[in-house]
């Protein structure tokens, strides 16, 4: 072996190293893909992950953050709740008599915030039925969500609330102290 090699060697085996939650996810990811909770399946789907982790390596994230406990049970309550609140609302709507409802596209201004945080709000949003993101714009920051049944969700400023808020749980689950500071949801800023 080269020795200009080694170093490649054993950065990969470290970046590998790092990575075993990624790769015990994957075990358990393998397990539930083929259905059999055993020992050999699991050992399987790590060695598979510990190939897939140094085969084809995922690029840092590069953001810090934090995970709250209680602002994480919040935000997983709420989300659940308004799932379901949402699939009622939307068989009641397309099951009804009379007219059907006016959709519309609402565009939502968010808080400064890092982009897996601005992600990870759309995907939630994306996810109530009823509602689905068409358009965003992580550099300025908005949302562009189609929603279903405009005035049934408050009008756009109902649809604005409720992604602001949820927005804001995502923040204060996951975000770190300077995110939190910069969207005006730390110590020194007000909740709005």
């Amino acid at each position: 072996m080269a020795p200009d090699s080694r170093p490649g060697l054993r950065g990969r085996a470290r970046r590998v190293a790092a990575q075993w939650p990624t790769v015990l996810l994957l075990g358990v990811l393998w397990m539930l893909l083929w259905g059999d909770i055993a020992l050999g399946t699991f050992l399987a789907g790590v060695l598979l992950g510990l190939v897939v982790v140094a085969v084809l390596p995922l690029p840092s994230v590069g953001v810090r953050g934090a995970v709250r406990p209680w602002p994480l049970a919040v935000l997983v309550w709420r989300f659940v709740a308004d799932l379901v609140l949402a699939s009622f609302q939307v068989a009641w709507t397309a099951l009804r008599p009379g007219p059907q409802p006016r959709g519309g596209v609402v565009a939502v201004p968010l808080r400064p915030a890092p982009d897996v945080l601005f992600v990870m709000t759309a995907e939630l949003s994306s996810l109530v039925p009823g509602s689905l993101v068409v358009e965003s714009d992580s550099a300025a920051a908005v949302l562009y969500l189609h929603v279903l049944d405009l005035a049934g969700s408050g009008g756009p400023d109902g649809v604005r609330r409720q992604t602001r808020a949820l927005e804001e749980r995502v923040l204060r689950a996951f975000g770190s102290a300077q995110a939190l500071e910069t969207a005006g949801l730390g110590p020194r800023g007000a909740a709005s």
